[in-house]
């Protein structure tokens, strides 16, 4: 190696060190002063309340029902990622514009550090705080795994993606709190994105339905009825007199295959669909319940249903599939793509593109200040 190429790796080293220092600098100034308040023990300790209290009463509902791991693991999921959803934009929506407010944010850019050191220690330090509301809702989590029916696969994939998850609305807010003048603002908007990606990808959903119906295509429909003969006999019937009678039909089908991607950018679909379940949910497809078998929780039917969303309109459906009802009691040819990944692709994507316009934002010497904006 060259002297030339030997110095130019050690600037490259030295410069790289430099920006991680600078990161580390604001990572730590924000984490002393949010462990130095008490908003934050307060909010968590409320936090740890909120699901504790859930979990109780949802073990106590549960206490005489067969296989409540699995329902308890799923019920805990949804909440811990409803509340981080409420909690992650408070903390990371003002980290911008709230030392902007205190005058201390010209300080930070009058420094040798970038405006992208700021932003990356300002995500850093929201998404650890977010993380210790994720870390006080571990214990219920591998509580409803000590009960059994849950794979301990489930519960790690879990906690990591909603620690992803907390980390990508994160990025949003500190990304609107560069952007926005005003704390107040920037929260708001940050939970309207949140809505956006939870009701809105729904919306969106429900909407182009009308966009993908077929009209009069026909349908192989078949289901349990009692024979004719049986039912003018006047004898008590049993399940064993039922028949399977099919008969084809013409009938609008919607191709819910072509527009499944909306529903990817959900956060709670990613959640749910990221998971590799692994249950006994017996085998719907034969009319057969095993012993073991486990009723899908809330985030497993999540994920079953955005599946029959992907495999499109069901053009033969037998007695067992209207007898069952889920992903199980469908014979799909060939299973989906998992969706998760798109959704993390477009989270990612939308939170990039947020946090670069909050870099350009940064930037000094800046040529033009709102009006009112506090310098020093």
């Amino acid at each position: 190696m060259s002297a030339m190429e030997t110095q130019s790796l050690q600037e490259s080293s030295t410069h790289h060190l430099g920006y991680v220092t600078g990161v580390r600098t604001i990572f730590g100034l924000e984490m002393k002063q949010r462990l130095r308040g008490r908003a934050w023990y307060i909010m968590m300790a409320v936090w740890f309340l909120v699901i504790g209290l859930v979990f109780l009463l949802a073990t106590l509902t549960t206490a005489t029902m067969d296989g409540a791991g699995p329902f308890l693991f799923d019920l805990v999921v949804g909440f811990v990622l409803l509340f981080g959803l409420l909690v992650a934009p408070g903390l990371s929506a003002n980290a911008i514009n709230g030392d902007r407010t205190g005058g201390t944010l010209a300080i930070l850019q009058i420094t040798l550090l970038t405006p992208g050191q700021i932003l990356w220690g300002k995500w850093l330090a929201s998404w650890t705080a977010s993380l210790g509301f994720l870390a006080l809702s571990s214990p219920f989590i591998f509580w409803a795994l000590a009960l059994g029916g849950v794979n301990p696969l489930e519960a790690f994939v879990s906690l990591l993606v909603l620690a992803i998850e907390l980390g990508l609305v994160c990025a949003l807010g500190v990304g609107i709190s560069a952007l926005a003048g005003r704390p107040l603002f920037s929260i708001v908007t940050t939970y309207m994105m949140v809505a956006l990606l939870c009701i809105g990808t729904l919306i969106a959903f429900g909407l182009s339905m009308s966009l993908v119906i077929e009209e009069d295509v026909r349908v192989t429909q078949s289901f349990y009825d009692y024979p004719q003969e049986a039912l003018e006999s006047g004898q008590m019937l049993t399940e064993e007199d039922l028949e399977c009678v099919t008969n084809e039909v013409l009938t609008p089908v919607l191709h819910t295959e072509r527009t499944a991607w909306l529903l990817a950018a959900n956060p709670f679909v990613l959640v749910a669909d990221a998971v590799p379940y692994d249950r006994d949910t017996g085998n719907a497809n034969s009319g057969v319940v095993t012993a073991n078998y486990r009723a899908p929780g809330v985030m497993e039917s999540i994920s079953e249903q955005v599946r029959l969303a992907q495999a499109g309109p069901d053009y033969e459906v037998t007695c067992e599939e209207a007898q069952f009802f889920g992903s199980g009691s469908r014979d799909i040819d060939s299973e989906p793509l998992p969706i998760w990944p798109l959704g993390l692709a477009l989270q990612g994507a939308l939170a990039g593109l947020v946090l670069w316009a909050g870099r350009r934002k940064l930037v000094t010497p800046v040529r033009r200040l709102a009006r009112g904006t506090r310098i020093a």
